[in-house]
This record gives structure tokens, C-alpha cells and sequence, in this order.
């Protein structure tokens, strides 16, 4: 599948969605990605039935990352119904992330 199909496929899937989607646009080379995984997999644990959670490798899905304009990584996004809510860049933490996530339930 070309990139543009694979983008056109993941924001489908990401629209189509009732629930909040939690997108993490990271890279495997990446200190503070790294630092935020922990604590995306807590916040995960807390909603993992109303939320959904894709992590985007930056360097794999360039075209993915282009499209949401990644310019830094670990950068975080929540989107609902194809529409982005609210977009953090670095590492944040599990509070303000679960604070966003209620809000968008």
C-alpha cells in the first residue's frame, strides 16, 4: 500500500472512531520518547476502554506525521470525531493527559 493510501486508511479509521483516540508520534531514537512511555501505558490502564491509543513511529509514517505537522517528538495528540482537541509536544505528564482525556469523553 502506498503512503497515501496508508494515510487516507489511518485517518478513516481515526474518524470513524466514537471514542477519543490518543495519538503518540514518536521515534525509536528518542530519549524523551522513551521517558513518555510509562506513562502512556498508566493513562492507557485508566481508560482502556474509552479511549484508543496508536503510537506513530515518525520515521516509518512520514507522510502520517506531515499531515498532523510533527515537528518534534514525543508529540501527543487527541483527537475526536476527525477533530483534534488538543496537542502536547514533550514529555507530559499522566495528570494533564488523564485531565484532557475526560474532557473529551
Amino acid at each position: 500500500m502506498n503512503s497515501k493510501k496508508l494515510v487516507l486508511c489511518f485517518v478513516y479509521e481515526v474518524i470513524k472512531l466514537s471514542k477519543p483516540v490518543l495519538i503518540d508520534f514518536s521515534a525509536t531514537w528518542c530519549g524523551p520518547c522513551r521517558m513518555q512511555k510509562p506513562i502512556l501505558e498508566q493513562v492507557e490502564k485508566e481508560f482502556k476502554d474509552q479511549v484508543d491509543f496508536k503510537i506513530i513511529d515518525v520515521d516509518q509514517n512520514r507522510d502520517l506525521a506531515r499531515r498532523y505537522g510533527i515537528q518534534a517528538v514525543p508529540t501527543l495528540v487527541i483527537e475526536k470525531d476527525g477533530k483534534v482537541l488538543k496537542r502536547f509536544t514533550g514529555v507530559t505528564s499522566a495528570d494533564v493527559l488523564s485531565s484532557e482525556l475526560r474532557k473529551a469523553l
